[in-house]
C-alpha cells in the first residue's frame, strides 16, 4: 500500500474538480443554442426533456460508486484480474439498464407530463428530444461504471479529458446542427447522443486495461453467482440511498411551491449554489473512495485512517473556502440570476443558511466517499432513511412556525444528521480493513 499524501488526494480532486465544473456549461449551450430560434417552445422542450432524462439518470448513478469501491478494493487485494472482472459485470448490468430504459421510455415521459403539464407544442418537442436520446442510454450509463473504475484507479485526469472530450463534440454538434443546418430540438438532442456514444468509445479506450487481462476469461467469470449477488445487493442499496437523497431536494420544491410563487423562486435560484457546493466537495469524496477503498482491500487501517482524515481536511477547507465565497458575493451572483426585486430581497432573507450549508454537508460527502470505498451500502442506505426521517420531521414541525426558513433548517439538519450517523458507523470500517486477507 502506496504512502497516502495531500498529493495522491489532489490528483484525484482536482481533475474530478474541473470536470465537474464543465457540466453545467452543457446546457448552458444547449439553452443558448436553441434560444437563437426566437422561440419559446424550444427552449421549454429542451429543458423539460432535459430535466427528465437527468432526472432517470440520477438514480443509475449507484453504478459509478459500487464500481468505484469494488474496483478500489481488488485493487489495493493486489487482483487485476478481478480488478477487470468488476468493470465487465458493471458493463452487463449497465446494458441491461440502458435497454431497460428505451423500453420504458414511453411511459415514463407519460408519468412526466402527468406530474409537469406543458403545452402541447413543448410536450411534442419534448417527446421528440427524449425519443432521440433515449438511444444513448447504454452509453450514458456504461460511462458511470467506466468512470467509477477510472477513478478507484486513481485516473482522475483521465475522467477529466473523457468529459472535455464530449463536451467539445457536443457543442460543435450543437452549433452545427441547430445554428447552420436549422434542425432545432431534434439537433440538439442528436449533438448530445453522438457526444454520449463518442464519449463511451473514448472511455473503452481509456479503460482498454480491463479488457487486455480478462481476454481469456470465461463467461462464468464474469457471471460468477456470488460476485454477480455482491454487485447486485450493493447497487439495490445505493438505488435506494439514491432515491432517497433525491426524495428530500424534489420535496424541498414541492414545499417551497407552497409558500408562494416568490419563495419558491428565491429557493430555486439558492439551491444554484448548492449544486455548484456539491461540484466541488465531490471531488474530495472521490478521493475518499478510492484511497479508503484500496485501503480497505489492502487491509491496511493506517493508510484508511490517513487517507479519510486527509480528504476531509482538504473538503473543510474548501467549505470554508465556499461560505466566504458565498458570503462575500452571494449578493453579487443572486442578482445576476434574476432581476426580479421581490425574489432578490426573498432570496437574500435565506441566503445565510447558503452560508452555513458548506460547513454543515462537507462531512456527509466525505463519509459517502469512505462507505463508498468500503462497499458499506447498507449503511449508507440506512443513514438516509433515518436523516430523511429528521428532514420531515424538522420540516413538520418548523412549517407552521417559521415558514420557509424550516425548509432550509430541514436541510441543515439532514446533512448534519447524515455526517453524525455515519461518523458513528466509522469504526466498522477500521473493521472491516482489519479482517482477513481475502483470496
Amino acid at each position: 500500500m502506496q504512502d497516502i499524501t495531500n498529493r495522491r488526494v489532489l490528483n484525484i480532486a482536482l481533475p474530478i474538480l474541473v470536470s465537474n465544473a464543465t457540466i453545467p456549461l452543457l446546457g448552458l449551450v444547449d439553452t443558448a443554442v436553441v434560444g437563437q430560434m426566437g422561440e419559446a417552445a424550444p427552449i421549454g422542450a429542451v429543458g423539460l426533456g432535459g430535466i427528465i432524462l437527468s432526472t432517470v439518470y440520477m438514480l443509475f448513478t449507484f453504478l459509478r460508486m459500487g464500481t468505484s469501491g469494488l474496483t478500489a478494493q481488488a485493487h489495493g487485494r493486489g487482483q487485476p484480474r478481478e480488478t477487470a472482472l468488476v468493470l465487465h459485470r458493471a458493463l452487463l448490468i449497465a446494458a441491461l439498464c440502458g435497454a431497460g430504459m428505451i423500453l420504458l421510455h414511453l411511459p415514463v415521459l407519460a408519468g412526466a407530463f402527468m406530474l409537469s403539464p406543458a403545452s402541447d407544442e413543448v410536450e411534442d418537442l419534448a417527446r421528440t428530444y427524449v425519443s432521440i436520446r433515449i438511444w444513448g442510454a447504454p452509453a450514458t450509463i456504461a460511462l458511470y461504471a467506466m468512470t467509477g473504475w477510472l477513478i478507484a484507479l486513481e485516473k482522475a485526469r483521465t475522467v477529466l479529458m473523457l468529459q472535455l472530450w464530449i463536451n467539445v463534440i457536443n457543442i460543435a454538434l450543437d452549433v452545427l446542427f441547430v445554428m447552420v443546418l436549422g434542425l432545432g430540438v431534434p439537433g440538439v438532442a442528436a449533438a448530445t447522443l453522438i457526444g454520449e456514444w463518442a464519449g463511451f468509445g473514448m472511455a473503452l479506450w481509456l479503460c482498454r486495461g480491463a479488457f487486455l487481462p480478462a481476454l481469456r476469461s470465461r463467461w462464468a467469470e464474469i457471471a460468477e453467482r456470488v460476485a454477480l449477488k455482491q454487485t447486485m445487493s450493493m447497487n439495490a442499496d445505493l438505488v435506494l440511498r439514491s432515491v432517497l437523497l433525491q426524495a428530500s431536494y424534489t420535496s424541498f420544491i414541492f414545499l417551497s411551491a407552497g409558500q408562494g410563487d416568490v419563495s419558491l423562486a428565491a429557493n430555486q435560484v439558492l439551491l444554484q449554489f448548492l449544486h455548484l457546493f456539491s461540484y466541488m466537495l465531490d471531488a474530495f469524496a472521490f478521493s475518499a473512495e478510492a484511497l479508503v477503498g484500496q485501503a480497505v482491500g489492502a487491509r491496511a487501517v493506517r493508510p484508511l485512517r490517513r487517507a479519510a482524515l486527509l480528504s476531509g481536511q482538504w473538503a473543510l477547507g474548501g467549505s470554508l473556502l465556499l461560505t466566504t465565497a458565498a458570503f462575500l458575493g452571494g449578493p453579487q451572483l443572486i442578482a445576476l440570476m434574476t432581476t426580479a426585486p421581490e425574489v432578490q430581497a426573498e432570496a437574500m432573507r435565506y441566503l445565510p443558511w447558503v452560508w452555513i450549508m458548506p460547513l454543515a454537508s462537507f462531512g456527509s460527502f466525505i463519509f459517502d466517499g469512505i462507505f463508498i470505498g468500503a462497499t458499506m451500502s447498507r449503511q449508507m442506505r440506512n443513514v438516509m432513511f433515518v436523516s430523511l426521517i429528521f428532514y420531515l420531521a424538522t420540516i413538520l414541525i418548523g412549517l407552521p412556525l417559521i415558514g420557509n426558513h424550516a425548509l432550509w433548517l430541514g436541510l441543515i439538519v439532514m446533512s448534519l444528521a447524515r455526517t453524525l450517523l455515519m461518523a458513528r458507523s466509522y469504526p466498522q470500517v477500521e473493521a472491516k480493513a482489519r479482517l482477513p486477507q481475502e483470496a
